[in-house]
């Protein structure tokens, strides 16, 4: 069974054709989905697909930090409602990105700060967006971060990776590792312990080889599971098997330990 730890699948570039996006999901063994929400939409679009089958999804929602602008009092009243409530399984995908735009730096930090805080308060796991802000995002989480922490679509060093893994954390990877050009991802899924790891697509966005190019989907999440087995070397049935798990384990914080 294969899982997409990160998927787009209420954005409006898939929604329209979810239909068809779940049946080949199905019919790539995908066994669980955790719907990434960054705003209001999305996420109404996303509770009934979990609530019709809560074992296949899993619902992630907060304000990505490229939105910080757009982001009112309003927006973050209607999270923390929605946390309080239990609707939340993750929340995120939260964080610091400097790509972008960098000169909006206190305003992305509060935004991130605040969320990390209503997690902490609502005991919700945390899913990280982390771009060409590596030390201010591993700064803020090693200060203020108590809940399990899932690095999104790790794009990071090995050296930085390593600080995040001493974290209550988990790596997630995705297509990226598959482009011949990228030397320093096959590095990390090659460090990083596998009872650590994820496996995700990001979707719509970042197609793995043989997909790239291409809009992304869940059912490409093979082509990057099939990837870390090569690196890892590893039987890719186990290399699924321990991904499920660590995905599960996420769930049930008693039996999710620091390293």
């Amino acid at each position: 069974m294969l899982t997409d730890s990160h998927c787009h699948i209420t954005c409006n570039e898939l929604y329209d054709e979810l239909d068809d996006v779940l049946i080949r999901a199905k019919e790539n063994r995908l066994g669980q989905m955790m719907i990434m929400c960054t705003n209001r939409e999305e996420y109404e679009r996303a509770l009934p697909l979990h609530q019709n089958n809560p074992d296949l999804f899993k619902v992630a929602f907060g304000y990505y930090p490229g939105d910080v602008d757009k982001i009112t009092e309003e927006d973050l009243a209607y999270l923390e409602k929605e946390a309080r409530a239990g609707h939340l399984d993750v929340l995120g995908e939260i964080g610091l990105d400097y790509y972008w735009q960098s000169d909006n730096k206190p305003a992305q930090k509060a935004l991130f700060e605040r969320q990390i805080e209503l997690a902490n308060e609502t005991n919700l796991p945390i899913s990280i967006h982390m771009r060409e802000a590596t030390k201010d995002t591993l700064d803020l989480l090693q200060a203020k971060a108590k809940t399990p922490i899932i690095f999104h679509c790790f794009s990071g060093s090995k050296e930085s990776m390593e600080i995040a893994l001493k974290m209550n954390s988990l790596i997630s990877f995705a297509g990226p590792i598959t482009y011949k050009n990228n030397k320093t991802g096959p590095e990390c899924v090659k460090a990083c312990p596998i009872d650590r790891m994820l496996s995700e697509t990001d979707s719509p966005y970042l197609s793995p080889v043989p997909k790239r190019g291409k809009r992304n989907e869940p059912a490409n999440v093979a082509y990057t599971v099939a990837k870390i087995a090569e690196l890892k070397d590893m039987d890719q049935s186990v290399v699924e098997e321990t991904i499920t798990s660590n995905f599960e384990r996420l769930f049930h914080h008693p039996s999710f330990n620091k390293a």
